[in-house]
């Protein structure tokens, strides 16, 4: 079993920066896939980037040049780095933990409100 606890959003202007940090804990295993999802109100959840093992990163096209993702294994930790909020951005952000061949595993979400 893994947890992911998500954190790190909170209200912003548009313009604003936010990092968003999951935490993965519990069995963790070597060659797994992470990423972000994210789900407005009224809105399906959709993919906001993917972090492979192997480091192949994809962003939607949506959060192309202002938005990152990356991961630190040794803490078990995946981080989203977001630039240029718009407020397009607010949803509730989800971080997925895939252990390839199985289900994903999911965060509880953080709220993220780009907002002036």
């Amino acid at each position: 079993q893994v947890q992911l606890v998500e954190s790190g959003g909170t209200l912003v202007q548009p313009g604003g920066s936010l990092r968003l940090s999951c935490v993965a804990s519990g069995r963790i295993f070597s060659n797994v896939d992470m990423g972000w999802y994210r789900q407005a109100p009224g809105k399906e959840r959709e993919v906001v980037a993917r972090l492979t093992t192997q480091r192949i990163t994809t962003l939607a096209d949506s959060v192309k040049g202002r938005f990152t993702i990356s991961r630190d294994d040794a803490k078990n930790t995946l981080y989203l780095q977001m630039n240029s909020l718009k407020p397009e951005d607010t949803a509730v952000y989800y971080c997925y933990y895939l252990v390839i061949g199985t289900l994903p595993y999911w965060g509880q979400g953080t709220q993220v409100t780009v907002s002036s």
